[in-house]
């Protein structure tokens, strides 16, 4: 089985998202996709971000009509910072007959040599780089450039473990978090930009409502 990793604070989910998992999904012959709901991101300011329970529920209820979508919650039930490669590690360990592919935003990885670990990632797993408007980058990080060879043919990067780097262009729909935040903080709609279901429950739980939480 091939598994996509794709982590996120999904402060709320929105239909950018779940467009881009299901363009990695495709790209990357996935047979699953696992949605990692962050607890407490360590390159993020924790102000404005919803209980971690919160933020799981609305992905249950974006993913519920995909079978190929589910939610991972081991970030949630790990006590202290959410590390992607501890995350990668229990994974590994729960489904150790699967292939990962762990997936992030070209954003994200331009910040990849910050993270914990960083270098253990690429011989863990395969990693998928998701295109971002304004934001150009197709090389492995400086710090482990020679650990990478270009394979013309696939048109990937493939580490010396085996496993690939390929940077992965998808739609670009210019919908964030933090404009949907915003939104809900102003009054305003936000139908179409997250699934019906999501839309209702922020407004049941009146979730990012003034001004902190739209930050």
């Amino acid at each position: 089985m091939r598994i996509g990793l794709f982590g996120g604070t999904f402060n709320p989910v929105h239909a950018a998202h779940l467009r881009a998992a299901e363009e990695v999904r495709e790209r990357c012959s996935l047979d699953r996709v696992e949605f990692v709901v962050s607890a407490v991101p360590p390159h993020k300011n924790a102000s404005g971000v919803a209980p971690a329970e919160h933020r799981r529920h609305m992905l249950e209820l974006a993913l519920e009509d995909n079978p190929a979508f589910v939610v991972n919650t081991s970030e949630i039930e790990r006590a202290g910072r959410s590390y992607s490669i501890d995350t990668i590690l229990a994974a590994q360990a729960r489904t150790s007959a699967a292939h990962f592919t762990f997936v992030l935003g070209a954003d994200a990885f331009a910040e990849i040599e910050s993270w914990k670990r960083f270098d253990e990632i690429f011989a863990r797993c395969d990693v998928a780089v998701l295109s971002r408007p304004g934001v150009t980058i197709e090389r492995p990080p400086i710090a482990v450039e020679k650990a990478f060879c270009y394979d013309s043919d696939r048109r990937v990067y493939v580490h010396a473990s085996g496993n690939a780097l390929a940077f992965v262009p998808i739609t670009p729909l210019m919908i964030s978090a933090s404009d949907i935040r915003q939104r809900c903080a102003d009054g305003r709609s936000i139908r179409y930009l997250v699934p019906r279901a999501v839309e209702e429950y922020i407004a049941a739980h009146g979730l990012y409502v003034g001004r902190a939480a739209a930050s």
